[in-house]
């Protein structure tokens, strides 16, 4: 399974970004391998509107499975990420992409 956080840095160590589209990256968590990469999603400063939808598809380019974000995805994000099968997790606290990952794994989080 591939988690991706959404980030204010590039690495399992960053807090998470509460904002989906518009998040500078996706910390992702590979549970098979136990590695973590990471998806630059910076280029949405240049995005005036729908930088959720292009989040969406750099997502499923991705192969993820689960996206967990603060305040969770716009409408049109989150129908996009309904159709591509990929569930959301809310995390309303301050944490890290690894706490916010085991959090996910507790079963502490809402499903959006």
């Amino acid at each position: 399974m591939k988690i991706a956080v959404t980030a204010q840095g590039s690495d399992q160590k960053a807090m998470l970004d509460p904002r989906f589209g518009r998040t500078k990256y996706f910390v992702v968590f590979n549970d098979e391998s136990n590695a973590y990469d990471v998806i630059d999603n910076s280029n949405v400063d240049q995005v005036a509107h729908g930088a959720g939808p292009l989040a969406v598809q750099m997502i499923a380019d991705a192969a993820i499975d689960v996206v967990i974000t603060g305040n969770g995805p716009g409408g049109n994000a989150a129908r996009g990420l309904q159709t591509a099968g990929i569930q959301v997790y809310l995390c309303k606290e301050e944490k890290t992409v690894e706490e916010a990952i085991e959090a996910f794994k507790k079963g502490e989080l809402t499903k959006f």
